[in-house]
């Protein structure tokens, strides 16, 4: 389990300190409720508390979350991301389901027993792996409940519960109260007749750099499937067979983006709340990642500048990977220009509510028999394109690959992708934070002196000190190179 120290936790809550926010949580032994440490109700002493890690231990130890400050609406632990390697993939498996995967089930995939399996969770979570399960999507139920009008049974099924009989057991033991009496006291305005839009709240740790997240994905935009306009982040998507649009905004203000998802995808908004989390990095632990990164001057000098940069992700890495052989070797407009004629050749074209219509990215099944003609690529790299996408549809890639070296060594084996495609897509597509392409020329650029670009294997070495945020390192040193488009 993580240790926490008593005396930084205890100053956190007492400041109220929002950096801490989805950190470690307070739990209050007099009253039986635990609290994020930026709870506005007045502090109670400091013998009379415990803190925990995750909102998980809180509630496997018997804690109700509290009604005031809504544990549900806390960031996600960064802690969770410093476990052993068995234990994340278990958490991404587990994360990327709809629905609950037995602990046997998850073993087997994992290729240990489901009693080491359970042993990890006790020693670095500090509780089972269903409990952590059951936690996380009552958690998220809760928030449904409170700021969105959909029925509960649709609420049930979306945080992945098979039965309403069982949603209700399993929120009435984490919350000592149920769904309807929780659905009563929320805020949310009532959808008139036929709307399909349901609002999300997606909170984050400050500093958040939303700006330079847009200026990011902004010229990266992919025709037909992804916009960005004014301050606001819009796509289309499809998981599970249920296609809609979202737009997202930052308010600032209160630390949370603000999420609205159009189309009938009630069954996948837990896996649209944590693709959307991932996209735009908001579990990060920007503190522990710029106190690592401040040891070396030159991103120490950018961070000054841009406090609060996010590592952008992506909606599916599948997608990405794609779009990240169709870019090797040519500029970023050329790769997103022909990224457009892949999706107006392949995607789905739908309407949307007001008649407009959108794309979808297609999918591995739907590109399994594509030649890729017409697009503008040379004969090699289209060759390229339907091996990863064979590899995709027979196993031999695997995105839910926690390891970067075994990633790499996995990918690089494919004819007609190296090493900077294969860092590239696992510090993107999969969020890896160790991920760092050294052969990119806007690395070497930004690490050499005057007009002599830095050589690999000395921005390899360089970046040692980095570890393991080397991929922030390399979007510290993209940035340096614009500072006039810097917010």
């Amino acid at each position: 389990m993580t240790t926490l120290d008593p005396e930084t936790c205890a100053r956190a809550r007492m400041a109220r300190d929002s950096r801490f926010d989805g950190r470690f949580f307070v739990a209050v032994r007099t009253t039986g409720i635990f609290c994020r440490p930026v709870c506005p109700a007045r502090p109670p002493l400091e013998r009379n508390v415990s803190y925990f890690s995750s909102a998980a231990e809180a509630a496997q130890a018997g804690y109700r979350p509290c009604l005031r400050c809504r544990p549900d609406a806390a960031p996600g632990s960064p802690a969770w991301g410093l476990v052993s390697t068995t234990v994340q993939r278990a958490l991404q498996l587990m994360r990327s389901e709809r629905e609950a995967v037995s602990v046997e089930e998850l073993a087997a995939r994992l290729g240990v027993s489901s009693r080491y399996l359970r042993r990890l969770f006790s020693e670095h979570l500090g509780a089972s792996p269903l409990s952590i399960w059951q936690a996380e999507r009552a958690l998220f139920a809760y928030g449904l409940l409170r700021d969105t009008s959909l029925p509960v049974a649709e609420i049930a099924f979306a945080a992945g519960f098979g039965s309403l009989r069982r949603f209700n057991a399993v929120f009435r033991q984490v919350y000592q109260r149920t769904p309807t009496e929780v659905r009563r006291e929320g805020n949310a305005v009532p959808l008139s007749r036929g709307s399909s839009v349901v609002r999300l709240q997606l909170a984050y740790r400050p500093p958040f750099d939303w700006g330079q997240l847009l200026a990011f994905f902004r010229p990266r935009a992919l025709p037909g499937v992804e916009q960005v306009v004014d301050e606001i982040y819009q796509r289309s998507f499809s998981i599970d067979g249920q296609h809609g649009f979202l737009r997202v905004e930052n308010e600032s203000a209160r630390n949370r983006l603000l999420v609205e998802v159009h189309g009938q995808v009630g069954a996948s908004l837990y896996l649209i709340n944590r693709r959307l989390r991932r996209l735009f990095d908001l579990d990060a632990d920007t503190d522990e990642i710029e106190k690592v990164l401040r040891q070396d001057s030159l991103l120490d000098r950018q961070i000054c500048r841009c406090p609060g940069t996010r590592l952008p992700g992506a909606w599916d890495p599948f997608e990405y990977a794609l779009r990240a052989i169709l870019g090797q070797q040519i500029s970023v407009a050329a790769a997103t220009t022909i990224a457009g004629r892949l999706v107006a050749q392949y995607g789905t074209l739908v309407p949307d509510e007001q008649g407009c219509e959108y794309r979808l990215f297609p999918t591995a099944e739907q590109l399994a028999e594509a030649d890729f003609s017409g697009l503008g690529l040379t004969r090699k790299r289209a060759e390229t394109l339907r091996t990863f996408v064979r590899a995709v549809l027979d196993g031999r890639v695997d995105f839910n690959e926690p390891d970067l070296e075994a990633w790499c060594t996995r990918v690089t084996a494919l004819p007609g992708i190296g090493d900077w495609t294969a860092q590239y897509i696992a510090m993107r597509g999969l969020s890896m934070p160790d991920a760092f392409p050294a052969s990119d020329l806007g690395i070497l650029k930004a690490l050499g002196e005057g007009q002599e670009k830095a050589k690999p294997k000395d921005a390899l070495a360089r970046a040692e000190m980095w570890r393991p945020w080397r991929a922030y390192g390399a979007l510290l040193l993209w940035q340096s190179l614009n500072p006039e488009k810097q917010s």
